[in-house]
């Protein structure tokens, strides 16, 4: 399957929240998609079908293919500690996430075209690879040449503050301070639903 490149919005209606970030559109219409919408829906979901549901809706939302997803997943289960919360602070530690984070580009999928076109740089040097994992200490800027982008700075205005992620909103550079904790992902997410797929 190709990288979905469709209408958001629909997405986030078929999970029922704005998976994207804010969204007039979904406020509008916050039922299924489909002619018939929440009419067409089965009422009651198998325990498969709400697990599956849940992985769907995190690939989805940090911008992932199956195989890279499962492949995060299976680096999550190296790691020491729960799963789950593994596989989320890997997420979180991508490079086109902490751009997001960061408040320099407005959704993950405008962060990840930023960092493909070599607007980003990582601890000084350009990096064109979304998938990258950013260690604590590390410093993600936006490149000279890039700053006066319009979408940079609409987006640094309005960006919410996060207290993993040190940023300078006059130099448009950020430090990686450290993982987020568990709680402070702001994201309504169920990470067990996912481990418990998995290990079927």
């Amino acid at each position: 399957m190709a990288r979905y490149t469709g209408p958001t919005t629909k997405i986030a209606r078929k999970f029922g929240e704005p998976i994207f970030g804010s969204d007039k559109d979904f406020e509008k219409r916050n039922y299924p998609p489909g002619q018939h919408g929440l009419a067409s829906k089965r009422k009651k979901q198998k325990e498969y079908g709400i697990q599956l549901k849940e992985k769907q809706k995190v690939r989805y939302m940090y911008g992932l293919l199956e195989r890279q997803f499962h492949n995060t997943y299976l680096k999550a289960t190296r790691m020491s500690g729960q799963k789950g919360e593994n596989l989320l602070f890997l997420l979180e530690s991508r490079l086109d996430n902490v751009v997001y984070r960061m408040g320099v580009a407005p959704s993950r999928a405008a962060a990840r075209q930023l960092v493909s076109h070599a607007h980003i740089t990582l601890n000084g040097a350009v990096c064109n690879i979304p998938s990258t994992q950013v260690k604590p200490g590390d410093t993600v800027a936006v490149r000279e040449r890039s700053k006066s982008l319009e979408v940079v700075q609409k987006s640094v205005a309005s960006a919410p503050k996060y207290s993993w992620i040190e940023f300078d909103a006059k130099a448009l550079s950020g430090k990686y301070l450290n993982v987020p904790a568990r709680a402070d992902i702001p994201e309504s997410i169920n990470e067990q639903l996912i481990v418990d797929l998995y290990s079927k």
